[in-house]
């Protein structure tokens, strides 16, 4: 029983080792979504198209992963604050 238990454990250990996905909490929202890193193509992530600048002004404020959510968020409030300084305010 007690060898049954062992292994159990070292499967169970093992498996926590190998998981190709993990859960984690968004720094910007604190929502919790799933990281499917051993599957990329999976991955909430790839629901977001973000151009280099984009992908930029995140980095800036984020070393961690975000929900798709947040990215789309963040990438608007990029785009918006761009426009912003691209007006010229002549009166």
């Amino acid at each position: 029983m007690e060898e049954f238990k062992s292994n159990t454990l070292k499967m169970s250990n093992e498996n926590q080792k190998n998981r190709k996905h993990e859960d984690k909490i968004c720094p910007h929202c604190l929502r919790i979504f799933e990281c499917k890193v051993g599957s990329i193509s999976l991955c909430q992530c790839t629901k977001v198209s973000l151009s280099l600048e984009e992908r930029e002004y995140i980095a800036t404020q984020y070393a961690d992963c975000l929900c798709y959510h947040c990215m789309e968020s963040l990438a608007f409030e990029f785009r918006i604050g761009k426009s912003y300084k691209a007006i010229t305010w002549s009166f």
